[in-house]
């Protein structure tokens, strides 16, 4: 079964530090330059305690890292899950700095995480926690310097609990510091499926390569999984395999996402759905389809199973889910790679978005939001295909490129 831990394989940071070794070598940047984004600007770790529901206090060790604020305030989620360490951390806050220049919205990168496992809590365990990390670091964050939001197994109720703590604390309402909030509470309308939307109108605007009803596979039904299936489902893409933690169901004409859906919120897993094929994970990355969206963790593509790759096209809704030496091979077997820093940017745009609305106190449309979202993303996909054009590479590497020479040009200013 193919790992969907995402810690059995390549350190994360290690591989975003060959990435952009490898962009910048295209690109004729020099080493000297790159020395500025090879470490991240702030970095802390810090314990604090948790009383559980039996009594017990449990000290529980957390992490925020601020790579790189030269383009505005730093940006990034706050991860809850066991496996949560100090690289996997300092990766994903150097890929969300090259995410916010990819889409070309004013900020920086950073990200968090508590090393707990959500799933063994309660609901007010979660929140004690929630509130404790906030305890932790809010000396350190603020609408102008540094603005969480949701990640792995966190959700628009723990950021309302994260906010309120913080308001609690400075004795302000203070809705710009936390995005991905409820709608109730400041929160933007289609923020909660907005880095799925995003990869939709990626994967739309390679309707030349796909064609008009390509097959689809899905690994990880989370928020981002479930939401792509469900959007991509609905304009009429045949999404033929799904997969969460536990395997997988398949059917080659097709699956009913609705059934699908209502299936892992009752049965906590899609392994149940009644008349399909159970696969493994593994089963499910090596599938003929158009297109393969890896929407679980990283590295769930290595050098050991790329190979076996069939699909035409893998967007990455996770993060860094192809390693390094993956990405080489599925080059070789012209697999095109739409990267993370582009095809989950959706999240993080509609983020910068709820940020603006909280400032300005004035708050959009649906339809106002995913239009705008559409013509960030169209337009980041285009800027990206047009370098990979212009200097016969694969997007990922294009990608580093806009991104590396944006954040590049604001530090020189600076």
């Amino acid at each position: 079964m193919a790992c969907i831990c995402g810690k059995c394989n390549d350190n994360p940071f290690d591989n975003a530090m060959k990435d952009m070794d490898k962009a910048a070598k295209v690109a004729g940047i020099s080493s000297l330059e790159l020395d500025v984004l090879r470490k991240p600007k702030r970095t802390f770790i810090f314990t604090f305690p948790v009383r559980m529901d039996d009594g017990s206090v449990r000290y529980l060790e957390g992490y925020r890292i601020q790579y790189n604020d030269a383009r505005g305030p730093t940006k990034g989620g706050i991860r809850f899950h066991p496996d949560v360490d100090i690289d996997e951390v300092k990766a994903l806050s150097f890929w969300m700095a090259l995410k916010c220049a990819v889409v070309d919205i004013p900020y920086g990168g950073a990200k968090g995480g508590v090393a707990f496992n959500p799933k063994e809590c309660s609901s007010g365990e979660i929140e004690r926690v929630s509130r404790g990390y906030i305890r932790a670091v809010h000396k350190f964050i603020g609408a102008d310097v540094d603005i969480p939001a949701p990640d792995v197994y966190t959700n628009s109720q723990v950021m309302a609990w994260m906010l309120d703590e913080y308001e609690t604390i400075y004795g302000k309402h203070s809705p710009g510091v936390i995005t991905g909030k409820p709608v109730e509470i400041g929160g933007s309308k289609g923020r909660d499926y907005a880095t799925s939307m995003g990869g939709a109108y990626v994967l739309r605007s390679m309707k030349d390569i796909t064609g008009d009803n390509p097959t689809v596979a899905v690994q990880g039904f989370g928020n981002v999984g479930l939401n792509i299936a469900r959007i991509l489902s609905s304009w009429g893409y045949k999404i033929v395999a799904v997969s969460d933690s536990k395997g997988g169901v398949y059917s080659a004409d097709g699956l009913d996402i609705a059934k699908v859906i209502s299936c892992k919120r009752i049965e906590r897993t899609v392994t149940r759905l009644s008349g399909a094929k159970k696969i493994t994970n593994e089963q499910l990355l090596e599938l003929e389809v158009d297109v393969l969206i890896p929407s679980a963790l990283e590295n769930q593509i290595t050098g050991d199973n790329a190979d076996k790759v069939k699909a035409k096209i893998i967007l990455e809704m996770a993060n860094g889910p192809v390693t390094f030496e993956a990405d080489k091979i599925l080059h070789k077997n012209k697999v095109i790679v739409v990267p993370d820093i582009l095809a989950n940017a959706g999240g993080v745009t509609v983020s910068y978005f709820e940020w603006v609305q909280n400032r300005r106190g004035n708050y959009w449309s649906e339809d106002k939001v995913l239009s705008m979202l559409e013509k960030v993303m169209a337009n980041a996909f285009t800027d990206v295909r047009k370098w990979a054009g212009a200097f016969k590479t694969d997007y990922r590497t294009a990608a580093y490129i806009v991104a590396i020479k944006k954040i590049l040009a604001a530090e020189k200013m600076r």
